[in-house]
């Protein structure tokens, strides 16, 4: 549904009769945010080293120049204990030099960010704020974002938990809640403002392991919360998913879309928030294990035409069942139909990230591009920010042009009516956003405050 037909926008949808809540956006729906590693995840940008021309050696100076003869000077011996003092300074300089060496080459190399999944994040973020603008039911099936973001999260999950679990856990926790309640605390007071007064479950709003309560009036702002709510998850069961996929790779990956088609097919859940946790855990598993696949190499030892015909096999089921199900979803969209969303994501994600293990694609040539290299980085260091505060932005967005009709020229010469002028107008409000509150980021994540990165 589009703006227009809302007001505000493209409305996102609410806990259905089976207790399912259709995916938005980000598809994140962060990244969520995950990324987000919603989950999105946070690593700092790391600078890529820039090639640089060959340079010649340079000539010797003071060749060839005539020099005047003097008188031989008469020979001064050395003191003799000025010799051993001049081998003990330099030994001991000797020795130092040596020592700092050794330290440098001892210190970690930092890690070179992958542009290839820093690329897929950032164009990630870019179609949930264009699908809740515009509303198309088509942008899921051309990028399928949330199942992207869930996908390299599991990847960068799987990392991680080379370190104790209970450490990583804890990391993943406290780089994304702070953003979250700096947010929280301003949708919370408006909703204050306009006669909300909440009960026992504002502890949602804490920790949103479950759907946090909220009126009307802020709906439109909270409702994106179902990605953090579903990365939160998927980071305290990743130690289990992760051990149990390296018992049995190919077979594990295989079952995780087992539990999409029991509760479409056979039980739909509990029709309260750890249904809907359940439905989104399920929409999104494959795509979280293929991470690890990734991580672990899986990927890259299977044949291109069996990779090929199965991803092939699930976009289509996905599509399939899309269209011949519009009766029942009142459309073809990917984020109200939880099944198609993941056979075709399972699809989509498993071509790219095993081109990404086949192929070895880096995307190293986007460091030569310096803006849109550095649009990538803000993208990435930014991506819970933008993802919270985008919904804010568009809302805001209608207000602000509301006004714009009081001035004669803007009215005149500005298209105030399309819904491209509210597109740019909200990522000028975004990119504010980013500014001012873009460094509760750097403060989760125990790293200087910036403006940008």
């Amino acid at each position: 549904m589009s703006w227009e037909q809302q007001g505000y926008g493209p409305q996102q949808g609410h806990v259905s009769q089976q207790g399912y809540a259709p995916q938005q956006g980000y598809g994140p729906q962060q990244p969520y945010p995950q990324g987000y590693d919603y989950g999105q995840q946070q690593y700092a940008q790391q600078p890529y080293p820039q090639e640089y021309g060959a340079y010649g050696e340079f000539g010797e100076y003071g060749q060839g120049v005539a020099v005047e003869e003097t008188a031989p000077l008469p020979v001064v011996e050395p003191e003799p204990e000025s010799e051993p003092a001049a081998e003990v300074t330099d030994a001991k300089e000797a020795k130092e030099a040596k020592e700092a060496k050794e330290a440098k080459e001892a210190e970690p190399v930092p890690p070179q960010r992958d542009r290839y999944f820093d690329t897929l994040r950032a164009l990630a973020l870019i179609r949930v704020v264009t699908y809740h603008t515009f509303g198309w039911a088509w942008a899921g099936m051309v990028f399928p974002s949330m199942g992207i973001m869930f996908g390299l999260a599991g990847t960068l999950m799987a990392k991680s938990l080379e370190r104790p679990a209970l450490k990583v856990v804890k990391s993943r926790f406290r780089r994304l809640l702070p953003p979250f309640w700096f947010w929280g605390v301003f949708v919370v007071l408006a909703m204050l403002i306009h006669d909300w007064m909440p009960n026992w479950e504002i502890v949602y709003w804490i920790v949103p392991l479950g759907d946090p309560p909220g009126n009307a009036w802020g709906e439109q702002a909270w409702e994106i919360l179902w990605y953090l709510r579903t990365y939160l998850w998927f980071v305290l069961l990743s130690p289990l998913l992760l051990r149990a996929f390296r018992l049995a790779p190919l077979p594990v990956l295989g079952l995780s879309l087992a539990p999409i088609l029991v509760l479409n097919f056979v039980w739909s859940g509990p029709d309260n928030r750890l249904g809907t946790a359940m439905w989104d855990l399920s929409t999104y598993l494959f795509c979280w294990m293929l991470g690890f696949a990734h991580r672990d190499g899986v990927l890259q030892r299977l044949k291109p035409a069996v990779v090929v015909v199965l991803s092939l096999a699930a976009i289509g089921f996905g599509g399939w069942y899309a269209f011949s199900h519009q009766a029942d979803f009142g459309t073809y969209d990917l984020d109200e139909d939880p099944l198609a969303q993941a056979f075709w994501s399972a699809g989509f994600v498993l071509l790219l990230m095993w081109a990404k293990a086949y192929f070895g694609i880096d995307f190293a040539w986007l460091t030569r591009l310096r803006r849109t290299n550095r649009i990538v980085t803000v993208f990435n260091a930014r991506a819970v920010t933008i993802y919270l505060w985008h919904q804010i932005a568009l809302i805001l967005a209608v207000p602000l042009i509301d006004r714009f009709w009081d001035v004669p020229a803007f009215e005149k010469y500005l298209p105030l009516e399309s819904q491209w002028f509210m597109f740019g107008i909200s990522w000028v409000l975004i990119g504010g956003f980013v500014l001012a509150c873009g460094w509760v980021e750097d403060v989760a994540a125990k790293k200087k405050p910036r403006l940008l990165p």
